[in-house]
Formats: structure tokens, C-alpha cells, sequence
């Protein structure tokens, strides 16, 4: 509320862009929502537009502002049945949503009076720019252009960076020394690290379980055959492939499978404390996740199947938040921004190795009910995470509640496509992986506490 009441002071233009970083489960949803309604009290602000990247995540915005006494109506929904924005508190809309009605949004908004006017980017690394390519991506320049009159826009995002490295609307580009270069960087305004959350108890630490394994790789047509060990592998090409043969549901001593037994039964265990908890399969593909879903049905769990062709989806999860599924499987619908405190058990099965992706994705776990909070000790208990021993997932989870300075376009300091250049083998491409065995599992321990904790 501070910092929005005083970026409400500088004169209009001069720079009405704030960037929130804060973990999930800090409460970015309601923080945003009591800082409009405060400064909507006190005569600063009189509306809000508040974008979401999926209708689930804009339906839990819904259900957040009547918490907090707020009215909110609905782009899609609401407006087709004739309801007036005139007497509600604000308007939620997908990005999708804005990019293909943008004419018809840009007149109804201009309306009102922008002085009152705020937008709210939920996850908002989503919307990136790049001031070269006028023509580049889509979700931010909508944003752009819809609110280039408003009085605030703020940005609230779990994640602040993006795989393209590009700048992202709300973030403010920083120059800054790093060795003997000058480099720009997005800096938010407001930064809460995960490792606070955890040790203020607000959410609860992870602890990752890697499966590793040697895969075989056979040159086609031929008998030839090497094994790749999954977590010891640096050639990019070949650690890509073994992840794909890593996450097949195959025979019993497949990596995928020992996956799903290990997290069935650590779910099993955390149930004797939290008995309505649940556990979340992040699948490659719709085929995927059926498979991975038919599976668990036949260990007798009950499971929630969601993927974007289901009319019924947003249903579905909802449904699953407050329900009594054993398991929720998906694709991607709910990797980023869905609430269901009950999560505890994270399977992570892609192909997906992007930073952002598995972050989003394994902290779905890290989220607490009030009705936890009274029952449980800080630092909270733990979640789990399991996933294939993949070098770059192993490296991504080693600092996962840690924030590290996001470097946009033009200074690169990681670049995944040079991951390693060791070209070692003898055996030329293509090469198919035909089959893999499991190891030893990898354990990565909760985020280190100070020693009073």
C-alpha cells in the first residue's frame, strides 16, 4: 500500500509502472487487490483492469476480490450478458482475450476516466517486449497500448525472467556494472524471496527427489549400443533424448514408473498428518498424462484428468481444489498460478526444462491453508518434488528460493544451446533411446534455515 501510494504522487507519465517479485504463496492476488481497494478509499484510484493468462487463474481473481469486498465482472462473460462496468470496482480479462478484442476493449475502457485507472499483469513476465521488433510478441503490446493512459500499471510475477531472455511489461530495465560490462537488468520494485516465506512460515520448503538412471541408445539400423547416465550427461543432444526416454511409462524398473511409485508412496506418508493432501503429475502431452492417469486409476487412486481440449477444465480444477482426488494429472493448465494448498506431491514428467516452467510448476506445493497454519510448526512440513536426475532440473532446484538477477537480451549469461559442446562419442546421429533402467535416488533437503529456526 506504501508503494503504491507513492508512485500514486509522481506526476502522470513520469513513470507509472511497478514490478512485485514475490514467491508463490506470498499473496500477491490479495496484496494487489487491498492495495487498490485502499487507494481507491482514499480518492487516489477509482477502477481496475486486472489481466490474467488463463480463465482458471482470472476466476480465482474472482473469487479473491469478493473476499476483500470488492466487485469485480467479467470481459468474456459478463458484458455479453449486458452487465455495466459502471458500478463495479473492475474488469478482469485474459491477455488472450485482450489480443483478440483489443478494438472493442480499447473503446469500452475509453470511457472512463484514465487518472482513476489502474492495470494489474498477473504473472506478468508473460507479456514480453522488445522495443526492435514492433512487431513482436502480441500479449504485450496489447497490454501496452490498453493502458498507455492509466493512471498505475502493476506487475506481480512468481518468476521474473523469461527463457528469450526479453524485457517484460511493468519491469523497469536497470543498467548495472557486471565485470568489465555494462549490462541491463529487469529490477522490481518490491521483492520477496522465497526462502523469507519459508522461514516466516508463510509457505512451506520442498525437498527434491531425482531419479536417476542409465538410459541405452542404439544407432538406428544398427546393433551398436551406448548407455548415458542421465545426471552425469553434459551433451546437450544427448540429455535432451534421455529425458525423453526418461519420462515413458514402460517396464518396472523404468524411470518414470519408479517416479510414480516413490511419489504415490511418499504421498501415502505425508497423509497420516494431512489427510485430504494430494499430489500433481505435470505430463509431456495429452497422451502422456492419459497414460500416466489410467495408470494410477488401476492402483486403485482416484484421479482428476485436465488438459486444454476438455470443455470442462476450469470445472474440473476447481473441483479439485476443495475435492478429495487422490491426484491431479495435467499439462500444463496448471503449472503457473494455481492455488490448491492440499498439492504436497509434485511429479515433474515433461520435456520442459525452461527455468520458468519447472519453478512454476513444483511450487505449487509450497502454498498453505489457514486451516494448516494453526496445526503445523515453522518452518513448515515439506513438500516433495520428484522428477527424472535431468542436469539442468538438478541445477534449477539447488537454488530454487534464491531470486538471481534477471539479465535481459544482449548479455546472456547461460546459454542452454551450448550447455556443453563435448562431442565425445564415436557413434554418430541419429540416435534413438531404446530403453532405461533406474538408480540411486538423488535428494536435494529443504532451503537452509537460520540456526534459531
Amino acid at each position: 500500500m506504501q508503494l503504491l501510494r507513492r508512485r500514486l504522487t509522481i506526476k502522470k507519465g513520469v513513470d507509472n509502472d511497478v514490478l512485485v517479485h514475490a514467491g508463490p504463496g506470498a499473496g500477491k492476488t490479495l496484496g494487489a487487490l487491498m492495495g487498490f481497494k485502499k487507494m481507491k478509499e482514499e480518492g487516489r484510484l477509482s477502477k481496475s483492469l486486472v489481466f490474467s493468462h488463463r480463465k482458471t487463474i482470472k476466476r480465482q481473481w474472482f473469487q479473491a476480490a469478493s473476499l476483500v469486498g470488492l466487485k469485480f465482472i467479467d470481459w468474456e462473460d459478463d458484458l455479453k450478458e449486458g452487465k455495466s462496468f459502471e458500478n463495479t470496482d473492475g474488469l478482469l480479462v485474459t491477455y488472450q482475450s485482450a489480443s483478440r478484442n483489443y478494438l472493442a476493449l480499447f473503446d469500452y475502457i475509453r470511457n472512463f476516466n484514465s487518472d482513476g485507472l489502474i492495470a494489474i499483469a498477473d504473472e506478468a513476465h508473460h507479456l514480453g517486449v522488445n522495443p526492435e521488433e514492433p512487431d513482436g510478441p502480441v500479449w504485450g503490446r496489447t497490454f501496452l497500448e490498453l493502458t498507455k493512459n492509466f493512471k498505475l500499471r502493476l506487475g506481480l510475477t512468481g518468476t521474473p525472467f523469461r527463457a528469450d531472455n526479453l524485457a517484460f511489461c511493468s519491469g523497469k530495465r536497470v543498467c548495472i556494472q557486471f565485470g568489465e560490462e555494462m549490462v541491463e537488468q529487469i529490477t522490481p520494485d518490491l521483492c520477496v524471496e522465497p526462502k523469507e516465506l519459508i522461514q516466516s512460515g508463510d509457505v512451506r520448503p520442498l525437498e527434491f527427489r531425482f531419479q536417476d538412471g542409465c538410459v541405452k541408445h542404439r544407432k538406428e539400423g544398427s546393433s551398436q549400443t551406448e548407455f548415458s547416465a542421465l545426471s552425469a550427461e553434459t551433451r546437450e543432444q544427448w540429455r535432451a533424448r534421455n529425458l525423453r526416454r526418461a519420462i515413458k511409462l514402460s517396464d518396472s524398473s523404468s524411470i518414470a514408473l519408479q517416479i510414480i511409485i516413490r511419489a504415490k508412496s511418499r504421498l501415502n506418508k505425508v497423509r497420516i498428518r494431512h489427510c485430504n493432501a494430494a499430489g500433481l503429475v505435470i505430463a509431456k502431452d495429452i497422451d502422456h498424462a492419459i497414460s500416466i492417469s489410467n495408470f494410477l486409476k488401476e492402483q486403485g487412486d482416484e484421479v482428476d484428468l485436465v488438459h486444454s481440449q476438455e470443455l470442462n477444465a476450469c470445472e474440473k480444477l476447481a473441483r479439485f481444489q476443495n475435492g478429495k482426488a487422490d491426484w491431479l494429472v495435467s499439462v500444463d493448465m496448471c503449472s503457473e498460478g494455481f492455488d490448491a494448498p492440499r498439492i504436497r506431491v509434485v511429479a515433474y514428467l515433461t520435456t520442459v526444462v525452461t527455468k520458468t516452467r519447472f519453478l512454476q510448476g513444483v511450487t505449487r506445493a509450497v502454498r498453505m491453508s489457514s486451516e494448516r497454519s494453526s496445526l503445523e510448526l515453522i518452518p513448515r512440513e515439506p513438500s516433495y518434488i520428484f522428477s527424472p536426475a535431468d542436469p539442468l532440473l538438478i541445477g534449477f532446484a539447488r537454488n530454487w528460493s534464491i531470486t538471481n538477477p534477471y539479465l535481459i537480451k544482449g548479455f546472456e549469461r547461460f546459454d542452454i544451446e551450448n550447455f556443453n559442446n563435448a562431442n565425445s562419442s564415436s557413434l554418430s546421429l541419429p540416435l534413438e533411446a531404446v530403453h532405461d533402467a533406474a538408480g540411486a535416488m538423488i535428494k536435494l533437503r529443504r532451503a537452509e534455515l537460520p540456526g534459531f529456526l
